[in-house]
């Protein structure tokens, strides 16, 4: 971002100081030249592009989130002392101007950047609000509204849904800029290029630190919104599995699944609530095929062990594990289970 950047220069210039800009998740948007003694934290955040929750934890216990003026961040052992200026625009802070101190920034010179600092937070959070563009009507229900929406633009594209902590914002403006983005649906939401959706998938995941579900690309325009319903399927996935992004098309039965009414879905569940904590090993079993060996590596026992806890499976739930019957109604129990 040319214009944080900048004014990020023009701070270090001032101050002879080094600085670092960073948004509100702690990831680095600009910094400048290095003034003096290096730290371990500031080389973390200029090489890793973000500071560790370690880092943020420590610094974020001095108040930094809620302080009206710049904080004061003593020295410890291997981390220099610095000055956190946060960056707040309307009562939001869009993020954190960092400054080395070795002593020399008091109160009088720190004075001399705040309109530096008040033009930082301005343009953070412009560039958050111009790169939101309403998507409802893409997705919407009326095709109509949907194939004037899409006029003007190109597929393939790709619809993404992840899920916000209340007040949380993202560095939105990181991403590329023919991304459009709103957050006034039922979920963040994001349409991509098709061909810049695992990149953008992997940075929305981190910004939000929450779970991203991913839908299938679309030629046409128009019918975006179905990759868009994909998505919200794919995120509902992603949370009952923990896993941080989940891709449509590679979802196997769960596509089919998350269709069923929940009521639908307790029901099958409920065939496989007997197993109680031998629902680990059976569902290993039966995503490996049936495969003794393989199974019994992944879990790290001995085959005859397997063997025992398959015969308690089949005993607590009454069901033959040899029958290929049995073994899909489990199987499907054991994925709805996690819905």
């Amino acid at each position: 971002m040319g214009g944080v950047q900048e004014l990020v220069d023009e701070i270090a210039r001032l101050l002879d100081a080094s600085v670092t800009l960073e948004d509100r998740s702690f990831q680095l948007v600009a910094y400048g030249a290095q003034s003096g003694d290096i730290d371990a934290v500031r080389e973390e955040v200029i090489l890793r592009r973000r500071a560790t929750d370690a880092t943020r934890a420590h610094f974020e216990a001095y108040g930094i989130a809620t302080a009206a003026g710049p904080v004061r961040i003593p020295p410890i052992a291997g981390v220099l002392g610095r000055v956190c200026v946060p960056l707040r625009h309307k009562g939001v802070t869009y993020g954190y101007l960092w400054l080395l101190d070795s002593g020399h920034l008091t109160d009088d010179r720190l004075r001399t950047i705040e309109p530096l600092v008040a033009r930082a937070a301005a343009t953070l959070a412009r560039e958050t609000q111009t790169r939101q563009a309403p998507l409802d009507a893409l997705f919407s229900a009326d095709p109509d509204a949907r194939a004037a929406a899409a006029a003007e633009l190109a597929g393939p594209l790709v619809a993404m849904a992840t899920r916000a902590a209340p007040g949380q914002v993202a560095a939105l403006w990181t991403l590329p800029h023919d991304v459009r983005i709103d957050l006034t649906l039922t979920r963040p939401a994001f349409l991509v290029p098709a061909d810049q959706s695992r990149d953008v998938a992997r940075r929305v995941q981190d910004m939000y630190g929450t779970a991203t579900g991913v839908g299938a690309p679309r030629r046409d325009p128009a019918d975006a919104w179905e990759s868009w319903r994909e998505a919200l399927g794919a995120l509902r996935v992603a949370e009952a599995r923990g896993t941080p992004i989940a891709y449509w098309d590679d979802l196997g039965v769960y596509r089919y699944l998350i269709k069923l009414p929940h009521s639908d879905l307790q029901d099958l569940a409920a065939e496989a609530a007997p197993l109680g904590e031998l629902a680990a090993t059976v569902e290993c079993y039966l995503d490996h095929g049936g495969h003794v060996q393989e199974t019994a590596a992944e879990l790290g026992v001995h085959r005859q062990t397997l063997y025992y806890r398959l015969g308690r499976a089949a005993e607590a739930t009454g069901l033959d594990l040899a029958d290929g019957q049995s073994r899909l109604l489990l199987h499907l129990a054991l994925k709805a289970a996690h819905l």
